[in-house]
Order: structure tokens, then sequence, then C-alpha cells
């Protein structure tokens, strides 16, 4: 992949990797950033990597715009993506599909949406060829999915789908978005799915909510005490489908601060990933039920 590089302003230099995404764009990026970051380079004072491209801000006070993309480009000679791979984490999240609060919301707004008649949930599932909602929510939460940015707003992950590019889902966001959307609200857009991670404006289908908070600038949540923000480029997620009353069991262990949540180590290798992705699914699922 040959890497594109513009100006953003007098103090970015944005760099897309790829138009599309895939795990391949998304380890360039990774391998990129943390070659920028560990080459030190005088006047960079933030790197912000994304899906599939990755932005750094640098001070022009102490680096020229051009030296900065020269030292870049140097790296890019340099970097190899030959052995991509991490360690990582696989992590369980629960959802509960179908939910009353995302359906009253996507419910309010049926004129900016492409099905004013149904929901969201059979919106998506009728445009991937499932069907019945049923059959779409075990697409949905049948497979791992690689989370491979957070931001946009803070905690707030980016998911894509572990499974051949043929079998991935694929839903547009709404023709307009909405002005509100209820926190931990599990969405969909394109081809990534999201938790949002605090309530706001949001254009991305609605299929359920977690009761899993993944952001809290207090730092109260037990999980949450070392960094406020959940998430890390490179998780590995899977979703759990759990029901009303479940849903109220882990709200009632977060309040009584009992609730853990399912993390193990992985390792995670593109190339295996790449040549037997069943497989790989299925020992990454074995770690994390282990």
């Amino acid at each position: 992949m040959k890497l594109r590089y513009t100006f953003g302003g007098d103090e970015h230099i944005f760099v897309e990797v790829s138009e599309e995404m895939s795990l391949e764009a998304f380890f360039i990026s990774l391998s990129m950033t943390k070659a920028v970051k560990a080459a030190e380079i005088k006047g960079v004072t933030e790197i912000c990597p994304a899906n599939a491209s990755f932005q750094i801000k640098f001070n022009p006070d102490d680096i020229k715009p051009q030296d900065l993309l020269l030292e870049i480009q140097k790296l890019e000679e340099q970097t190899s993506t030959a052995e991509a791979s991490l360690n990582t984490r696989i992590i369980e999240i629960p959802v509960y599909y179908q939910d009353p609060w995302t359906h009253e919301t996507l419910l309010r707004f049926r004129d900016r949406h492409q099905n004013p008649k149904g929901s969201d949930l059979e919106f998506a599932a009728r445009s991937n060829g499932y069907p019945s909602v049923e059959k779409f929510i075990e697409a949905h939460s049948g497979s791992p999915w690689f989370v491979s940015m957070v931001g946009f707003v803070s905690g707030l992950p980016f998911l894509y789908q572990m499974v051949e590019r043929s079998k991935q889902i694929q839903v547009p966001k709404y023709l307009r978005p909405r002005t509100d959307t209820p926190k931990l609200s599990v969405g969909y857009g394109g081809c990534f799915s999201c938790i949002y991670s605090v309530r706001g404006a949001g254009g991305y289908q609605l299929f359920g909510i977690t009761p899993m908070p993944i952001f809290d600038p207090q730092q109260k949540v037990s999980y949450l005490q070392e960094f406020m923000v959940f998430f890390k480029p490179g998780d590995i997620v899977k979703w759990k489908p759990i029901d009303r009353k479940e849903y109220d069991r882990i709200l009632a262990e977060l309040a009584a601060e009992t609730f853990t949540p399912k993390i193990k180590k992985a390792a995670f290798s593109l190339d295996e990933f790449n040549k037997d992705i069943q497989g790989t699914n299925k020992k990454l699922e074995d770690i994390l039920y282990s």
C-alpha cells in the first residue's frame, strides 16, 4: 500500500493508508504510529492512529512541516509489516439486543431513516440478506470483532468484523443523524460496529445496548480506575447476547462494585488469521471461555 500524505493546516500531517478499511491497513497504521513515537522526532506533540489512516500533530516552531514530512516518509521506507502481530486482549461485551431504550429512540427518528416503517435491525437484516432479525443477530454476535480505532467522542470504539470480506455486514448510516442516542448503545454504520460511550447525536443504526460502562471520567467504575477509557486499538471483542434479566443483574453488580468484565490475554497474527479465519476465531473464543 502506498501512503498518501496531506497537510492539515499549519500543525498536522494526515496520512492515508488506504481508502478501504482492512486489517492490513490497520496494521500499517499501527506500525507507522509506533515508529513515529519511537523516533522521538522533535516537535511532534500528538500521534493519533485511526482505522486506515493516522494523523501527526506538531509544533511548527520546532520543526518545519516539510522536514517532518521527510522524516515520516523515511520511516515508511524502514517500517516492515511482514510480521503483523500483536499481544492483545479478547473481551466479552454483553449486549441486550432489541432493548426498549434504543427502540424508543429509533422510533422518534424514523423520518431520518431509509425504512420509516420498520426498525433498524429489520432494515439491517433485509439489507444483508438475512431472513429474520434473529438470524442477523446471530451473524452480528457470532464472530469476534477487532477494535481498529478509539475516538470521535471519548472512549468510543470502532469495531471491524473478523470474517471473510464476502461475509461482512454492511449497513448505511441514517439519511440524517439523530439528535439523541442512549449512552452505551450498540450501533452500526458502513462496515463498523460501535458502542456510544456517552449520550448524544449519532447516525449509526441502533441494534441494542450494553450495561457495561466503557468510559468513566470520574474513574469510579472498578475496572476503569487506572484509566478512564476501556478500549484500546487492537482489542478483540466478542458480543454476548443477553436478555433483560441478565441486563438488570449486571447493572446490580455494577452498583455493588462486584462486576468484572470477562477479559483474557491473547496473541493475534494477521498472517495466521488470513490463512485460517474460522480456525483463528475459534482459538480466540477458546481462550476467552477457557
